[in-house]
């Protein structure tokens, strides 16, 4: 199978985005991307930094001082920002309900693409996000667009807190994801949208492991 092919997989939050380009990746041995992490990052770093997340230019400025690596150890995806392992405080709820600000500066997006398309350049990249069919890498060999229903994005995401001792409230969950949907979808600039020819799957009552083993089959009628 050639490693030269690229995969695309969007979808709004919670639909099991990174769990399955990750296990895709390995199965592939390709390289997983997480662009989400990358906005979540420099969300940390303006949040401790006190920049106005909601200003563009302020947060230009900040991400073109900003290191952010993804590099993958004893099996296991870790985020560093400037050197530090961020893997854990990314995910905090803070940065959870501040990413949407974030991502949707036009300055910052412009920069995060051309970092994501850069690290694409060689082929053989399973890259989650919300654009990356329509504006990473349209040009992806592969493109998959997850959905679920809010209910059970809600329900995987309180799981995924409790498993990692975070304490959480369901219908806190199910109000954010839905605000998030919403600003998501509704920002000027890369909103999250199904590219024309993505394939849509509806993880709603798949396993992970159904939705992996679909993409694989996709995987092998492309290459």
């Amino acid at each position: 199978m050639s490693k030269n092919i690229n995969i695309a997989i969007d979808g709004p939050a919670g639909a099991g985005k990174s769990t399955v380009a990750k296990l895709v990746a390995e199965k592939l041995s390709y390289i997983y991307i997480d662009t989400g992490a990358m906005y979540r990052a420099l969300t940390l770093k303006g949040l401790r930094k006190e920049t106005d997340l909601e200003n563009g230019l302020e947060l230009s400025t900040l991400l073109a001082q900003t290191k952010i690596d993804l590099r993958v150890i004893e099996g296991n995806q870790k985020v560093f920002l400037d050197g530090e392992d961020v893997t854990s405080e990314i995910r905090s709820s803070e940065v959870t309900n501040n990413v949407s600000f974030v991502a949707r500066q036009k300055e910052v997006r412009q920069e995060m693409v051309k970092r994501q398309k850069q690290l694409a350049k060689e082929g053989g990249v399973v890259m989650d996000g919300r654009d990356i069919g329509t504006h990473v890498l349209p040009d992806a060999s592969l493109k998959v667009f997850l959905s679920a229903s809010v209910d059970k994005r809600a329900e995987r995401r309180y799981k995924e807190l409790i498993e990692n001792s975070v304490e959480a409230d369901l219908e806190t969950i199910k109000s954010e994801i839905a605000l998030r949907d919403k600003r998501d979808t509704e920002r000027e600039v890369s909103p999250l949208i199904k590219a024309e020819d993505a394939i849509e799957i509806n993880t709603t009552s798949l396993t992970i492991g159904d939705v992996v083993q679909q993409i694989m089959s996709l995987v092998k009628e492309r290459a």
